[in-house]
C-alpha cells in the first residue's frame, strides 16, 4: 500500500514538472509574440507616417551617424563664387555719414567711401481716370464706347471704380498660381500695396479670368490629344465638400487639368479621347491600359518604391524577392544611361532589354510564400508588358514625375483652402490651372498671360499656348523590335519620319 502511494506521488510530480515547463514554454512563447506584436505595431506607425510626412521636419527615422555640415564649405572646397552684378542704373543715393566717435571715444577720420547697393519694392498705388468717349452710330443709332488697352471693363456707372490689370493679376497669381487663399491674397494687397481689396472682388476677378481663359482651355485640351507623348496622373479633390478628382495629362509643351466625379476610364477618355494613340506614361492605374490603341510605360519610380517597403518590413529570407527584383529595375535604369551617353547603340540597347526581360520572368516565377511578395508578383505580372517601354523607345520618360510634378503644384492650395465651394469655382481652378502651368513650360511669363486675358476684348481670342503642329515625339529610334507593343500612330509635318509604325 505505502510503495502504491510512493509511485503515485512520484508520477503527480513529474507531471507537474511537466505541466511547470509547459507553463514555462507558453510564456516565453507569450513574451515572443508580444515583442512581434510590438515590433510590427512600430513598423506599420513608421509606415503610415512615411505615407503621409511632407517635409523633412517631421521625419522620425534613425540620423546619420556621421551627417555632412549644411550650407558652404570654407576655404578652397567653397565651390565656385558669385555675386550679384552692380545694377547699371541707380534711381536714389543716399549719402551715410560717419559716426560721431569710435566706441573707444576717439575721433573718426574719413578713409574711402564704398558704396552699397538696395533693391527695393514701392509700397504705393496710383489712380488712373479714362475719359471715354460714348458715340452714336449715324446708321444704326447703335451706342459705341472706346476703349483703352489697359481697361479690363467696359462697365461704367455705379461699377466705375475698378482694379487695375496688374492688380488683378497679382491677385488671380496668387490665388491661383500659388495656392493662396482669398483672405490671404487680400492681406498682401494691402500690407503690401496699400490697396483696400474684398476677398469677393478676387473672387469675381477669378471667375471673370477663367471664362476669358475658357477657349484656351479648350484648345489646350485638343493640343493633348494631339500629343505623341503624355503623363496622366490624378488625385483627390473637394468640390462642395464632395470628393472629386484632379486629373491633368502633361505633354512636353502643354499641362490639361479637368476636375470630374470620377477616375474611372470615362473621365480619362474625357481629356486625352477613347482612341488616343500616343504613348502614355502613368502609375500603372488600371483605367489607364484601357486606352487600346496607345503604347503604355508604367511608372519604374512606383515600382522601386514599393520594393524599398516591402524590404523594410520583410524578413531576411522575404526581402530577396522585393531585391531581385529591385536589381532589375535599376539595371534597367542604369542601361537607359549607357545609352543616352553613347556607350552602346540602339541593337546593343534592345538585345540587353531581352536580356533584363528574361531575369525579370525568372524573379517572378519564384517570389517565395510570403503573402506580400506573392501580391507584388502579381501586380508585377500585370505590369509586365509595359515595364521597359523606355527601353524599346528611347527618350521616353521611364517614371510619371511630369504629371506627379504637376499634381504637387495644387496639394499645396488643397492644403490651404480644401478645394472648391462650388462647380464653378473648380472649373475656374481647371482653367487657370491649366493655362498658368503651360505657360511655365513654354517659358513664358503667367503673369502678362493674365493680364492679356484681362485687358483682351475677344471672349474668344485663344492665347498663343497651344501648339499648331503635332508635338515631335521623345523617340529616337525608327522602328521599335517587333517585341515592343507599340501604338498606332500616324504623323504628320516634321514628325512624319520619327513616328513609330505600326506592327
Amino acid at each position: 500500500m505505502y510503495g502504491a502511494l510512493r509511485k503515485e506521488n512520484e508520477q503527480l510530480r513529474r507531471r507537474e514538472q511537466q505541466w511547470e515547463q509547459r507553463e514555462q514554454q507558453l510564456e516565453q512563447e507569450r513574451e515572443r509574440l508580444r515583442q512581434e506584436n510590438e515590433k510590427l505595431k512600430r513598423q506599420l506607425e513608421e509606415a503610415q507616417r512615411a505615407n503621409k510626412r511632407q517635409a523633412a521636419p517631421f521625419s522620425r527615422g534613425t540620423r546619420k551617424q556621421n551627417p555632412q555640415t549644411p550650407g558652404r564649405k570654407s576655404g578652397s572646397a567653397y565651390g565656385q563664387r558669385h555675386s550679384k552684378a552692380i545694377p547699371p542704373k541707380v534711381d536714389e543715393v543716399i549719402a551715410v555719414p560717419p559716426p560721431a566717435q569710435c566706441e573707444c571715444g576717439g575721433s573718426l577720420q574719413v578713409e574711402r567711401i564704398e558704396s552699397q547697393y538696395q533693391q527695393e519694392i514701392v509700397r504705393t498705388t496710383f489712380w488712373r481716370r479714362f475719359d471715354i468717349a460714348i458715340c452714336r452710330c449715324q446708321k444704326c443709332h447703335k451706342r459705341v464706347q472706346g476703349r483703352d488697352p489697359r481697361q479690363t471693363s467696359d462697365a461704367l456707372g455705379a461699377a466705375a471704380v475698378q482694379l487695375g490689370p496688374d492688380a488683378l493679376a497679382l491677385a488671380v497669381q496668387m490665388n491661383k498660381g500659388l495656392g493662396m487663399p482669398h483672405a490671404d491674397v487680400a492681406a498682401v494687397l494691402q500690407d503690401g500695396f496699400h490697396l483696400q481689396v474684398n476677398r469677393s472682388t478676387i473672387c469675381r476677378a477669378v471667375d471673370r479670368v477663367a471664362r476669358r481663359g475658357e477657349p484656351t482651355w479648350h484648345a489646350l485640351r485638343d493640343a493633348a490629344r494631339r500629343s505623341m507623348v503624355n503623363g496622366i496622373d490624378e488625385t483627390g479633390w473637394n468640390v462642395d465638400a464632395q470628393l472629386r478628382w484632379l486629373w491633368v495629362a502633361v505633354s512636353e509643351q502643354v499641362t490639361f487639368c479637368d476636375i470630374l466625379p470620377g477616375r474611372g476610364f470615362e473621365q480619362a477618355a474625357s481629356i486625352l479621347g477613347a482612341d488616343y494613340a500616343g504613348w502614355l506614361t502613368h502609375d500603372g492605374w488600371q483605367a489607364y491600359y484601357k486606352f487600346l490603341r496607345a503604347g503604355h510605360q508604367s511608372c519604374v519610380q512606383h515600382l522601386l518604391r514599393r520594393c524599398e517597403d516591402l524590404i523594410k518590413i520583410a524578413s531576411p529570407a522575404a526581402a530577396r524577392f522585393p531585391l531581385k527584383v529591385q536589381a532589375v529595375l535599376q539595371q534597367a535604369l542604369a542601361l537607359r544611361d549607357r545609352y543616352h551617353n553613347h556607350e552602346i547603340s540602339l541593337h546593343g540597347l534592345w538585345t540587353a532589354t531581352g536580356r533584363l526581360e528574361v531575369k525579370l520572368d525568372q524573379v517572378l516565377a519564384h517570389p517565395g510564400r510570403d503573402e506580400l511578395n506573392r501580391r507584388f508578383a502579381k501586380h508585377l505580372l500585370h505590369e509586365r508588358p509595359y515595364l521597359f517601354t523606355f527601353l524599346y523607345c528611347p527618350g521616353l520618360d521611364a517614371t510619371n514625375n511630369v504629371s506627379e510634378r504637376a499634381i504637387r503644384a495644387l496639394i499645396g492650395a488643397r492644403k490651404n483652402w480644401g478645394g472648391n465651394r462650388t462647380p464653378r469655382g473648380a472649373r475656374a481652378q481647371a482653367v487657370l490651372t491649366s493655362i498658368l502651368q503651360s505657360a511655365k513650360q513654354q517659358g513664358k511669363k503667367p503673369f502678362d498671360v493674365l493680364v492679356e486675358l484681362l485687358c483682351g476684348r475677344d471672349p474668344h481670342k485663344i492665347l498663343n499656348l497651344v501648339p499648331l503642329t503635332p508635338e515631335v515625339p521623345l523617340c529616337s529610334s525608327l522602328h521599335p523590335p517587333p517585341c515592343c507593343a507599340v501604338p498606332d500612330i500616324v504623323a504628320t509635318g516634321p514628325s512624319a519620319g520619327l513616328a513609330a509604325t505600326p506592327i
